[in-house]
C-alpha cells in the first residue's frame, strides 16, 4: 500500500503544502503570505518565520482530520546546503545547522523546507527528507567564468521545479529527459532560467541574489560600478544593500508591491484593492511589469545560444505563470525559438512526493549529507 506523505514547499511569499494518503490527496494548498504578514520578519533570518509557517501546516492537518501518527514521511524543499548531486537526502543535524545558519550563503524561505520537515516528522515519529535542492550543480566549466577568477558564477536555481517540468514534457513527447535539449524558466518570488542538455542543467541564471533576472522582489543583475559606489558611499549598510538585491528589489522597488495579481488588476482598471501597497501610476506599473517579462525573455534567448539553437521546447513554470499576460508576452517574444509549454505554479509537490515514496520503498537510494 502506498505510504502517507506530507509535502512542504516554502517559497519567499507562500507555502505550497499537501498531504497524501497513498495515491489520494487529502489536501493540496498554496498558502500566500501578504506583505503585512511578513513585515515583522523583514531583515531577519528566515528561521524567525518558523513558528508562523509550522503552525499554518499543523492547522491544515488538524482541519483535514489528519493525525500526526498516520504520516509515514515528511519531505521538504531543499535549501542552501553545500553543492550536491541530485537525489533524496535524509535531514540530519549537519543539514539543519547549515540551513539555520546560512553557512553556504543563502538565508531564504526554501531553507525552511528541511527544517519544517524535521520539526513535524519529530512530532509524527517518522523520517524527514529533502530532494533535488536549489544547489544542484551540473554547470559546464565554461559557464562558470565571470571575468573575476575569485568570483565564479555558481549554480543556485529552482532545480526541483525545472527538472520535474522538463521530465514531464519529455515523457509526453515519448522521450526521456536525458534525450532532449530544453530551456526551463521558473518565475515566482524568485526566478531562474536553465539550459537543460541531455539531462543536465549546463548553464543557469542565478536564482537568488546574483547575476539573475528581475523578479517581484529581486533586482537580478545590476550595473556593477554604480553598485560598488553605493556600497562604499557610506549611505547604506550591507543589509540595506542586500535588501535592494533581494526583498526590496525588482517590481516592489518600482511599484511598491510584489503582488502581481494586484498589480495586473491596477494596470487593467486603475483601481487599487483594499490594503494595496501600489505607489506608482498605471503607466509606470505596466512598464515595470513589462521590464520584468523582458528580462526573462532575454535570458531564455541567451540559453538558446548555450544550446546552440538546438532547443526541443521551452517550459514556463512557477507562480508568475498563473497570470495570463506574463506567459503570453514571453511567448510572443521567444516563441520563434521552440514550442512553449506553460505549467502555472509548479510540479514541485509531485516531485517531492515521488522522492519520499522512492526513499521509503528503497532506503538504499537515500543519500547522507555531511
Amino acid at each position: 500500500m502506498p505510504p502517507n506523505i506530507l509535502v512542504i514547499n516554502p517559497g519567499s511569499t507562500s507555502d505550497d503544502i499537501g498531504f497524501y494518503r497513498g495515491d489520494t490527496p487529502v489536501f493540496e494548498a498554496t498558502v500566500r503570505y501578504s506583505p503585512a504578514d511578513l513585515a515583522p520578519y523583514e531583515g531577519k533570518n528566515v528561521t524567525e518565520q518558523l513558528p508562523l509557517r509550522k503552525q499554518t501546516i499543523l492547522n491544515y492537518l488538524q482541519n483535514h482530520q489528519v493525525a500526526l501518527s498516520e504520516i509515514n514521511a515528511v519531505i521538504g524543499r531543499g535549501g542552501f546546503i553545500r553543492s550536491v548531486e541530485g537525489g533524496v537526502y535524509e535531514v540530519n543535524d549537519q543539514m539543519i545547522s547549515d540551513l539555520e545558519t546560512g553557512r553556504y550563503g543563502g538565508i531564504h524561505a526554501c531553507n525552511l523546507g528541511g527544517i519544517l520537515a524535521r520539526e513535524i516528522a519529530k512530532l509524527a515519529g517518522c523520517p524527514s527528507y529533502i530532494t533535488n535542492p536549489v544547489v544542484i550543480d551540473e554547470m559546464q566549466p565554461i559557464a562558470r567564468y565571470s571575468g573575476m577568477p575569485g568570483n565564479p558564477r555558481i549554480s543556485i536555481f529552482h532545480a526541483l521545479s525545472q527538472k520535474r517540468v522538463a521530465q514531464l514534457i519529455a515523457e509526453k513527447s515519448g522521450r526521456t529527459y536525458e534525450e532532449v535539449n530544453c530551456i526551463v524558466a521558473h518565475g515566482g518570488g524568485g526566478a531562474s532560467v536553465g539550459a537543460h542538455r541531455k539531462g543536465k542543467v549546463v548553464d543557469v541564471s542565478h536564482g537568488y541574489e546574483g547575476d539573475g533576472i528581475m523578479t517581484p522582489q529581486r533586482s537580478g543583475a545590476v550595473p556593477c560600478t554604480p553598485l560598488v559606489k553605493m556600497c562604499f558611499s557610506g549611505k547604506y549598510t550591507e543589509e540595506e544593500i542586500r535588501l535592494m538585491l533581494r526583498g526590496k528589489g525588482g517590481l516592489v522597488a518600482y511599484t511598491g508591491t510584489y503582488d502581481i495579481k494586484d498589480l495586473e488588476e491596477f494596470i487593467k482598471t486603475g483601481k487599487k484593492s483594499a490594503g494595496s501597497l501600489i505607489t506608482c501610476t498605471q503607466a509606470q506599473a505596466k512598464e515595470a511589469l513589462d521590464a520584468m517579462i523582458y528580462r526573462m525573455a532575454k535570458e531564455i534567448g541567451a540559453m538558446a545560444v548555450v544550446l546552440e539553437g538546438k532547443v526541443d521546447f521551452i517550459a514556463l513554470t512557477g507562480g508568475q505563470m498563473h497570470s495570463k499576460y506574463i506567459p503570453h508576452e514571453i511567448g510572443r517574444q521567444v516563441g520563434w525559438i521552440a514550442p512553449i509549454y506553460v505549467f502555472p505554479g509548479s510540479e514541485e509537490k509531485d516531485a517531492l512526493r515521488d522522492g519520499a515514496r522512492r526513499a521509503l520503498e528503497n532506503p538504499s537510494i537515500v543519500k547522507h549529507y555531511s
